[in-house]
């Protein structure tokens, strides 16, 4: 099991951003695919048509998202906690991804880069937000 921890800048205020990342249709409009998410702790979500799925644990609006993410059977849950701070050029998001399984490491890793921040922040790009 691996660790994972990165800063993204993403050009939206993190009010937007949270929004971004909890609202079901903000979600959609950004990935372009399905997605079912909830800011109810304990509820469980799906991101890109249930290429992710997992359990919502906590929630701080506007700064910070904790879930579980599922991958199987595993002896320790994978944690990721996104937590949103102001940045001079809108958020600055901080990613820990716990107890990611080695063999889905780099697949995980390059999805946060290009599929999921790197998406976010070409999409804010894009939008001129």
């Amino acid at each position: 099991m691996k660790d994972y921890k990165k800063y993204y800048v993403i050009p939206a205020e993190p009010e937007i951003v949270f929004a971004a990342l909890t609202n079901p249709l903000t979600l959609q409009a950004w990935t372009g695919d399905e997605a079912e998410m909830s800011t109810e702790p304990g509820s469980e979500f799906s991101l890109f048509d249930g290429s992710i799925v997992g359990k919502n644990l906590e929630f701080e609006e506007g700064k910070k998202l904790v879930q579980q993410w599922y991958f199987g059977e595993q002896a320790e849950p994978s944690i990721v906690t996104i937590k949103l701070h102001p940045h001079k050029f809108g958020t600055s998001a901080e990613l820990r991804h716990t107890n990611i399984p080695d063999h889905d490491y780099t697949d995980i890793t390059e999805g946060w880069d290009e599929a999921y921040f790197g998406a976010l922040i070409e999409f804010y790009e894009d939008n001129d937000q």
